[in-house]
């Protein structure tokens, strides 16, 4: 990794750190905000359809629009704080979600769809900006650490988002519109609590520098020219991708319908056996990374985790669960899954430091792309695997069309033996 020594330097000093650690996790809190608000709406589906008087076809319309701008503006997030910073570029990020949830609260269905929109282009900026902020302002040893703690911090809020806001507004009664104009408050209240604390940054590119930087607002994309001519850039968005697809697709979409149409668990215990995936995030992210950073390897751990992700999953599958407690199982899958966050460290590391956010914000662009092209085809294959059954899944249903999960992190384990090795034992060892 090429460093630059002024910023090695600034971030091992105990004051800059401290700003530094702060900061972080005010960007940490934002992606814990924007996560619990992706999930909040899918415990007020009855109130949203009586509101906006739409089908629950329409509703998941609705809700998906948040996914039409979170995507491609993960690009644009990574380019503007590549290139203007984070004291303005992520402040105003959170005010597009803030503004989207005042929107979405309105009851009205247009203003509702426009604030959707609003919210998956501000959140863009959650993971993208946290990890900008760790990589400028942290010790470089901890990195994987950093990453996995910020995921961390997204599935909490996920969880959240679920039986929190469930707790709020369906056993203390509070109107779902107020909830939404509560959370647009905390928005605002967090963009301006880190414009005040984010430091001011040199820009990347200097005004009067090249003529291209001046030609049009379309220059600041030219980070990902690098990003996107290093090879080790496309193996890493894949890899990480298909680590990613056992949690977004397997678990999120088709987890609770496998284990109350497959194995016939009732709907609660189907929930809770679910929830034990992104549980295992929380704890699986950190401690991973932590592991990667203590070891000095990225490679190892990655493998390794994807193996214990295999494993999971076969047993998940295809294994009697009576052996293994489904809780179980469903809790080591998520642990293990923290693997996938180990490329957003590789990436950054096999690129110069001067574009550090659009590694991010490729990524984010590479691995959910990935999700929302092959969630279809997941939904496809056990549709077709059903017809035998009159459209109603049976257990060999699932076990059939959700086999190329399985497949899935096998490549994913071949690609990363291909990655470039970027830990630190690697980097003392050549220095040495």
């Amino acid at each position: 990794m090429n460093q630059d020594p002024s910023e090695a330097t600034s971030a091992s000093q105990d004051s800059v750190n401290m700003v530094g650690v702060a900061a972080w996790l005010l960007c940490a809190l934002f992606y814990f905000y924007q996560y619990m608000l992706r999930s909040a709406p899918s415990v007020m589906v009855p109130e949203l359809t009586g509101a906006f008087g739409l089908t629950t076809l329409g509703i998941s319309a609705l809700l998906g629009m948040y996914y039409y701008t979170y995507s491609p503006v993960s690009l644009v997030a990574g380019a503007v704080l590549d290139r203007y910073g984070a004291k303005y570029s992520i402040p105003v990020g959170i005010l597009m979600v803030a503004c989207g949830c005042l929107l979405f609260g309105s009851g009205n269905h247009l203003y509702a769809s426009l604030g959707r929109l609003l919210q998956g282009a501000g959140s863009a900026f959650g993971f993208v900006g946290a990890v900008f902020v760790a990589t400028k302002s942290l010790p470089a040893r901890n990195l994987a650490l950093a990453v996995g703690a910020t995921q961390m911090f997204g599935m909490a809020g996920g969880s959240a988002g679920q039986a929190t806001v469930n707790n709020l507004i369906h056993v203390r009664g509070i109107d779902w519109q107020f909830f939404w104009m509560l959370a647009g408050g905390a928005g605002m209240i967090l963009a301006l609590v880190l414009v005040v604390l984010l430091p001011k940054e040199k820009k990347a590119v200097p005004e009067s520098g090249t003529a291209a930087g001046r030609k049009s607002i379309f220059s600041i994309f030219a980070t990902y020219k690098v990003v996107f001519s290093n090879p080790q850039s496309y193996l890493c968005g894949l890899c990480a991708g298909l680590l990613f697809l056992p949690t977004t697709i397997g678990d999120m979409i088709w987890g609770v319908s496998y284990l109350t149409q497959g194995l016939h668990y009732d709907p609660m215990r189907a929930a809770k056996i679910a929830s034990m995936v992104p549980l295992g995030w929380v704890i699986g992210c950190p401690l991973l990374g932590y592991l990667s950073d203590r070891l000095g390897r990225r490679k190892p751990v990655l493998i390794g985790g994807a193996a214990v992700m295999l494993v999971a999953l076969v047993f998940a599958l295809y294994i009697d669960q009576a052996i293994i407690p489904a809780y179980a199982i469903a809790l080591t899958l998520g642990i293990a899954s923290g693997a996938a966050m180990i490329p957003y460290s590789i990436i950054k590391e096999v690129n110069p430091d001067n574009v550090k956010a659009s590694t991010a914000g490729a990524m984010n662009f590479l691995v959910f792309m990935m999700t929302a092209q092959l969630s279809p085809v997941f939904g496809y294959l056990l549709m077709h695997v059903s017809e035998h059954h009159g459209g109603k899944l049976a257990t060999s249903d699932f076990e059939t069309g959700l086999m190329p999960l399985v497949f899935g992190v096998v490549v994913a384990m071949i690609i990363a033996c291909f990655l470039e090795e970027t830990g630190s034992a690697k980097q003392k060892k050549i220095t040495d």
